[in-house]
């Protein structure tokens, strides 16, 4: 990261080799975010199923003998408007107490109501009522006392009103939700992005001085005198290093080998820093 005037210039390749550098920390926290999340779907979700009745709705209601007649366009865009007055009668605290007293659940009106719902099927006179609970038994008996009760109800209020039952609910041979795969996705694509972060905050304030290219990125018209070597990282055959040996009275010293910058041909020169006192030791030592 370059600071220039005030405005920080981000070098995407340099960022992007600190993210590979630490490819060990994203792949970490992307498999700790994914099991995290599978762990809490598992252990503390409570599945849900669903059961789904088919109701359909007829504006006509001329019908004599064998003789057939045809519905207009008017009657059938008819039918299709009187789907959204009929989901709005099947949530109305009339049919779902009746639907409480004739199951015998133990619900509220505001829990069953919530656990309804209907809409129309892809825009036909045909609509939909879903009942979702976390017992697969209940969901399919609650779904079809409402598809038994709801025609009743709508020709007692609606006059000339048809509804007829579909297709009855069936127990569901599968839970809805939760889906283990779409939120351990989630959670490893959030560990993901929260090593990203890290990353690139890490990245943002770092205000060291890793290499002289950066100096002579950034100010260009300054000249560098000298670079002050690494002891501590260098190999054994670079600008210098340090080791650890022992004294003839037994205790750990450091030596520190150092090339000399003058000479190639010039020797290695080892002196001693006695670990304990900081003195200078024996140079042949």
């Amino acid at each position: 990261m370059n600071d220039n005037n005030g405005e920080t210039v981000i070098d995407l390749f340099e960022l992007l080799g600190l993210f590979i550098k630490k490819i060990w920390l994203v792949i970490i926290l992307t498999i700790i975010g994914g099991v995290v999340a599978f762990g809490y779907s598992f252990f503390f979700i409570k599945p849900l199923y669903k059961s789904r009745a088919l109701m359909y709705v007829n504006n006509s209601d001329i019908s004599v003998g064998n003789t057939s007649f045809s519905i207009s366009s008017t009657e059938i865009n008819a039918a299709k408007s009187l789907v959204s007055t009929y989901t709005v009668i099947l949530k109305s605290r009339s049919v779902i107490n009746e639907v409480i007293r004739v199951s015998g659940v133990n619900y509220s009106y505001d829990k069953l109501v919530s656990m309804v719902d209907a809409k129309a099927v892809n825009d036909t006179q045909v609509f939909s009522i879903t009942v979702t609970s976390t017992d697969p038994q209940e969901a399919e008996m609650l779904a079809n006392t409402i598809a038994n009760i709801l025609p009743e109800k709508i020709s007692s209020i609606v006059n000339g009103s048809d509804v007829k039952v579909v297709d009855y609910a069936v127990i569901a041979s599968h839970r809805s939700s939760p889906s283990y795969t779409k939120n351990t996705v989630i959670g490893a694509l959030i560990g993901f992005v929260l090593a990203a972060a890290i990353i690139f905050i890490g990245y943002l304030r770092d205000d060291i001085i890793h290499s002289e290219d950066y100096l002579t990125t950034t100010y260009p018209d300054i000249p560098l005198l000298t670079v002050v070597p690494d002891l501590i990282n260098s190999r054994q055959n670079g600008y210098g290093y340090y080791s650890t040996a022992v004294n003839r009275s037994g205790d750990k010293v450091r030596k520190t080998y150092a090339d000399s910058a003058l000479s190639v041909s010039e020797p290695k020169t080892p002196f001693v820093i006695d670990a304990k006192s900081g003195s200078d030791g024996d140079k042949n030592g």
